[in-house]
């Protein structure tokens, strides 16, 4: 089976308008998550560190890390509306941070620009995701480290269930998430083999792939 048959082709489609003011919403109501993310990621960073975090929705991530030291953050999202929501929540927090518009897997940024990236619970939505790992290689400084965070594509009902519950959310936008994870983004998601075998053909110097029951956290090192 091809990487591609394995990937499922599907169209980039950014969350706009109404909807991504939702989403921005219902994941601000998961802000502990980000802030001991953040918390952890400044631990192993040297100050003056060059960030880019791709698809940061309102962009809740870069700016706690901006509160933890001096780095220059950018946001690449897909959604104007995205771009232009995480810019005003950089501003009401008083941190520095860029965020622009664009496609992962067209990354309109300068080769071997940063010193680490993230992408947090959006790999599995692009359209080609081999493309993308390609283009997070590409923007990495030689030694560079890049840390990928989503779903496992066999994630059990119960491993949804007590990780939605564990986020913190309202009980109507846990009823939602919980339906969006079941019908949508499990279909969405990669297993373990799968995410193998496009890294294999991302060029990376090394990877790594630790397991939760719910989902991946991939580290990868130009």
């Amino acid at each position: 089976m091809t990487t591609m048959a394995m990937a499922r082709a599907r169209k980039d489609a950014p969350i706009e308008g109404l909807m991504a003011k939702w989403y921005a919403g219902n994941t601000a109501e998961m802000m502990k998550e980000y802030v001991e993310l953040a918390a952890r990621v400044a631990k192993e960073l040297p100050a003056g560190s060059a960030v880019l975090e791709v698809a940061p929705g309102p962009g809740y991530f870069s700016i706690e890390l901006a509160k933890r030291g001096s780095y220059a953050i950018t946001g690449l999202d897909l959604s104007r509306t995205f771009v232009e929501l995480a810019g005003k929540n950089a501003a009401k927090a008083g941190v520095q941070a860029r965020f622009v518009q664009g496609s992962a897997s067209k990354m309109p940024l300068p080769k071997e620009s940063f010193d680490f990236l993230l992408c947090r619970a959006a790999f599995k939505n692009f359209a080609d995701p081999v493309g993308a790992l390609k283009e997070m290689r590409r923007v990495l400084k030689p030694g560079g480290r890049g840390v990928i965070i989503d779903m496992r594509g066999d994630a059990s009902p119960q491993a949804i269930q007590r990780g939605v519950d564990e986020m913190g959310l309202t009980w109507f936008n846990r009823v939602l998430t919980k339906l969006a994870f079941r019908t949508v983004l499990l279909r969405r998601a990669y297993t373990r083999e799968q995410f193998e075998a496009m890294l294999a053909q991302a060029g990376f110097s090394e990877t790594r792939i630790e397991e939760s029951a719910l989902g991946f956290e991939i580290t990868m090192v130009k």
